[in-house]
Formats: structure tokens, C-alpha cells, sequence
């Protein structure tokens, strides 16, 4: 074979690898819109592709209020039907009774929802403009608090309700090195490669702050025996064959065996004094899902880890999306809420 052909052929075997152990790399990187979000106490990200495919023509389009249309009409985005992925970064505020309240939010949203008509919306409703690394941070004034929106990618755009422009800075600032897989925060560093493979949905950190209370995590009215502050790596993963079912796993880490088993021993009995309340419950899509997640739930402990695992149906996953954390996104701009 001539030199020249066998070096050739050597560079092509070269380049080849190095593709191939980029793209291994990048299949085990979090998803590119989790690895923009700046440092935070949790992460929760959503992909709701899946959700729209399999659901969606299921679903009732809820009534739109003026203010939403009108926003669907001066942009072309609709959040329903052009949202993506959804990552959210969660921050603690030092004052509950501030402003932002107990957490504030950065959020980086993927999909059909960028382009010059919005950008003139922002421009339109700005109450200052900041350009950042070449890129033009809108500040929008919404329920007393700043939001700062900037796109970043042509599919991506970066919102944040921070007291300061450090997080919408970092976005952009990690926007410019997304293509390294694991050029990201330290709670993914830390915690991701233990999310479940094929997650349409999980969170990781102090997730429980939006749910909580007086320092209590509440779901559904029940209280349960963990800290807001506690580390809680979740997952929600399709549950084939079953259709229209998801594998919800929820796993914290305590501060020790013992606690771990205390805690344990606290939530197997919550869970069977929550299949005893709703029993009576009506028969309904919500309660029926409810009561057939409460029945598969099943709460194991192993050394500081304590794991509560069940079945959800899609249709309850959505019901506790919506009472999840708010993302202080401009009004006029929020996902709209049906009418009741």
C-alpha cells in the first residue's frame, strides 16, 4: 500500500474514534438545556416531546385568557404546542419574605419559540435592556420581581428572576461552550449519572423547595418526613408495556443509616394512611390515578438512602406539573391557565 493511501487511511481511522468517543460522551452528558442553567441548590428538567406525541390528542386545549392570545398573537409562540424542554434551576433566597420568596428561578426553554417577533414583544415590554456578550437581555417587570429573557440559541432561550444578572450571564456564558458534554454545574457533576437511563423527567438537589412549607415538603396535603432541603435524586421513566404509565422513583440521601431508616419507616406509614384516605375519594381520572400510584408505591431503604418508588399515570403527572413550581416568567408570556 503507498505511504501516502496507508496515512490516510490512518487519519480517517483517527478522526473516526475521536467522533465516535465524542458522541459516547455526549449520550452520557446531561441534555444540553440542563448543562446551560447556572449553579443552583436543585434542577428539575422536563421533556415534554414524548408527553405531546403520546398524550396530546387526548388532552382539551385549555380556554386561553385575553392576555395569553394576545401574546400568542403578537409572537407566534404558543408554550403548548411549540415548549420543547424545560430546564429549571432552582435558587434558595436568604430572605423567604423578600421579593422572589422562599425560590427563585432560572430557566432555559427549548422549542419553536424564538425569532424576531418576539424579540419586538420583549423589546415592546422592557423596562431596560442590557446586551451581554452579544446578545440582548430583555428586563421585564412581572408580579414585583425583574425577569431578565435573552435568546441564546435559534432554538433556545434563557429566563431568569434572580435579584442579579449572574445567572442570565452564566446561560449565555455556558451557551458558548455547550459542545463540551461535560461542561456543567456542580449538581450534575455530582448527581446525574445517577438519573435513570431514558428519564422523560427528573430533578436532582433540593427539588422539594417549590413544595415546601414552613421547612415541610407537601404533596397532595400530605406532609412528608423529609427536609426542603434535603438531596433528592427523582426520575419519572416510560413503564412499557403498560400504556399511558410512567415508573416515578424518588431516592434521598440522608445523613445517616439510622436517619435513613427512620425516615423510611415514617413514609411506609404515611403511604398506608394515604391509600386509607382516599379510598372514599370519588371515582374520577384524578383520584383513580392517585389511588392506583398509592397502591404501587412501594418505600425501601439501603444504608443513607431511602427510595419511594410507584406507577403514574400521565395524566396525574401533568396534574402535579401544574402545581409545581411557578416559573416567574412575564404574565402576559406564562403557559395560560385554564379556565375553571
Amino acid at each position: 500500500m503507498h505511504r501516502r493511501t496507508r496515512r490516510t487511511l490512518l487519519i480517517v481511522a483517527a478522526v473516526l474514534v475521536l467522533l465516535a468517543v465524542a458522541a459516547f460522551l455526549r449520550s452520557k452528558a446531561p441534555p444540553e438545556a440542563a448543562r446551560l442553567l447556572p449553579e443552583a441548590d436543585g434542577i428539575i428538567y422536563i421533556n415534554l416531546r414524548p408527553f405531546r406525541a403520546f398524550g396530546h390528542k387526548s388532552l382539551k386545549p385549555p380556554n386561553r385568557v385575553p392576555e395569553y392570545q394576545e401574546f400568542v398573537d403578537a409572537t407566534g409562540v404558543d408554550w403548548e404546542n411549540d415548549l420543547d424542554q424545560v430546564a429549571i434551576a432552582l435558587h434558595r433566597m436568604p430572605n423567604p419574605s423578600g421579593p422572589n420568596g422562599p425560590v427563585a428561578y432560572s430557566l432555559v426553554l427549548v422549542g419553536k419559540i424564538t425569532g424576531s417577533r418576539l424579540n419586538s414583544w420583549l423589546d415592546a415590554h422592557a423596562t431596560s435592556r442590557e446586551v451581554y456578550a452579544g446578545h440582548t437581555v430583555y428586563s421585564v417587570a412581572s408580579e414585583n420581581r425583574t425577569v431578565r429573557v435573552a435568546q441564546i440559541g435559534y432554538d433556545t432561550l434563557a429566563i431568569s428572576n434572580t435579584p442579579t444578572e449572574e445567572q442570565i450571564h452564566s446561560m449565555i456564558d455556558r451557551h458558548r461552550t455547550a459542545a463540551l458534554p461535560f461542561a456543567n454545574s456542580t449538581l450534575l457533576r455530582d448527581h446525574y449519572h445517577e438519573v435513570p437511563l431514558l428519564s422523560l423527567v427528573w430533578g436532582i438537589g433540593q427539588i422539594g423547595l417549590p413544595f415546601s412549607e414552613s421547612g415541610a415538603i407537601k404533596i397532595f396535603g400530605f406532609s412528608l418526613p423529609l427536609e426542603d432541603g434535603a438531596t433528592i435524586i427523582a426520575s419519572v421513566t416510560p413503564s412499557l408495556p403498560i400504556a399511558n404509565s410512567l415508573r416515578l422513583r424518588v431516592e434521598e440521601i440522608a445523613p445517616s443509616e439510622q436517619e435513613a431508616a427512620s425516615q423510611a419507616a415514617s413514609l411506609a406509614t404515611l403511604v398506608t394512611l394515604a391509600r386509607g384516605y382516599t379510598m372514599p375519594l370519588g371515582d374520577n381520572a384524578p383520584n383513580n390515578a392517585l389511588r392506583e400510584l398509592l397502591r404501587t408505591t412501594a418505600v425501601t431503604q439501603h444504608k443513607d438512602r431511602v427510595v419511594i418508588s410507584g406507577t403514574v399515570t400521565s395524566s396525574l403527572l401533568a396534574q402535579v406539573a401544574s402545581g409545581a413550581a411557578n416559573p416567574q416568567i412575564p404574565a402576559t408570556a406564562a403557559p395560560p391557565a385554564a379556565s375553571k
